[in-house]
C-alpha cells in the first residue's frame, strides 16, 4: 500500500470519525474508503471494524459534558453491547458473507423512520406509564410498564449490538433510534452514549478480529488515527446544532444508505 493511499484513509478516517460522532455513520464512509484502497470485502470489513474504536475514544474524549452522570446506566448498556459485538464478530467469522445483505437496508430504514418518531414514542410511553401508576394508587394491581421497556431495550441493544459486530454500517443509526425512543434527555447526551453504546460493541469484535490474521493493520492505524481526530470535533458540532433538523438529518442520511445497499444487494 502506497504513502498517497495511507494518507487517502487518514483523511477518509476523519471523515468517518465526524459522520460516526454525530450521526452513526461512519462506515458509510471507512468502508468504501477501504474497498478503493483495494482491499478485499471481508478483509475491508475486518480492518473497518477495528480502526472504528478511534471513533469511540475521539468521541468520548469530545463528548465529556454530554457524558456526566451517565456513568450508572451506559456500564450496564456497555455490558449488553460488549456481548453482544462478540457474538456478532463469531458471526462473522463462521457464516457465508453476504448473509445479511438482504436483510441490513430494512434494519436501517427502520430505525431511520424511528428516530424521526422517537419523541413521540417516547412521550407516549411516559403517558401509560404515569396511568399505569395512577391505576396503582388507587388500588389496582396494573403495574407500570417501565420495567418491562427496560428489559425490551435491554433485548434491543443486544440486537443492535450484535449487528455492529457482525457488519455496522449505520449501527450507530440504530442505537441512536433505539436509545431516542426510551431515554428522556437531550439528543446531543443520547448521542453521546451512543457512541460510548456502539463502541464497546466494537471493542470486543475488534479483539477478536485481531487475531484471525484479516486486518490490514496499515490502513487499520491510520483510519483509527483520523476517526479519533474526526470523533473529537463531532460533539462540538452536535452541541451547537439544534435537535430537531440533526435528528431529521441523520434520518434522511440513514434512509440514502439503506437505498444504496438495497440497490447493491438486490441488483
Amino acid at each position: 500500500m502506497t504513502l498517497g493511499v495511507l494518507i487517502f484513509l487518514l483523511v477518509a478516517g476523519v471523515g468517518a470519525g465526524l459522520v460516526g460522532s454525530v450521526a452513526g455513520l461512519a462506515s458509510l464512509v471507512s468502508y468504501p474508503a477501504l474497498l478503493l484502497a483495494g482491499l478485499p470485502p471481508i478483509m475491508a470489513n475486518v480492518t473497518n471494524t477495528v480502526a472504528m474504536l478511534g471513533t469511540t475514544f475521539g468521541a468520548a474524549a469530545g463528548s465529556r459534558p454530554e457524558l456526566s452522570g451517565q456513568r450508572g446506566r451506559l456500564l450496564r448498556l456497555c455490558v449488553i453491547t460488549a456481548v453482544g459485538g462478540a457474538f456478532g464478530g463469531f458471526l462473522l467469522l463462521v457464516t457465508p458473507p453476504g448473509a445479511f445483505t438482504t436483510v441490513v437496508p430494512w434494519l436501517i430504514s427502520g430505525a431511520s423512520i424511528l428516530l424521526l418518531a422517537g419523541p413521540r414514542l417516547r412521550a407516549a410511553g411516559e403517558r401509560a406509564d404515569a396511568a399505569g401508576l395512577g391505576r396503582g394508587r388507587a388500588g389496582s394491581r396494573i403495574p407500570s410498564n417501565r420495567a418491562t421497556r427496560h428489559a425490551l431495550t435491554g433485548i434491543a441493544a443486544f440486537g443492535v449490538a450484535v449487528y455492529g459486530g457482525y457488519f455496522g454500517a449505520a449501527a450507530g443509526v440504530l442505537m441512536l433510534a433505539l436509545l431516542s425512543t426510551v431515554w428522556t434527555q437531550s439528543l446531543a447526551r443520547t448521542n453521546a452514549a451512543k457512541n460510548i453504546a456502539t463502541g464497546a460493541a466494537n471493542l470486543i469484535a475488534a479483539v477478536v478480529f485481531s487475531f484471525t490474521g484479516k486486518v490490514y493493520w496499515p490502513a487499520a492505524v491510520m483510519l483509527c488515527v483520523g476517526s479519533a481526530l474526526g470523533a473529537w470535533i463531532g460533539p462540538m458540532i452536535v452541541r451547537r446544532l439544534p435537535a430537531g433538523p440533526l435528528r431529521i438529518g441523520i434520518s434522511v442520511a440513514g434512509l440514502g444508505l439503506a437505498g444504496v445497499l438495497a440497490w447493491q444487494a438486490f441488483a
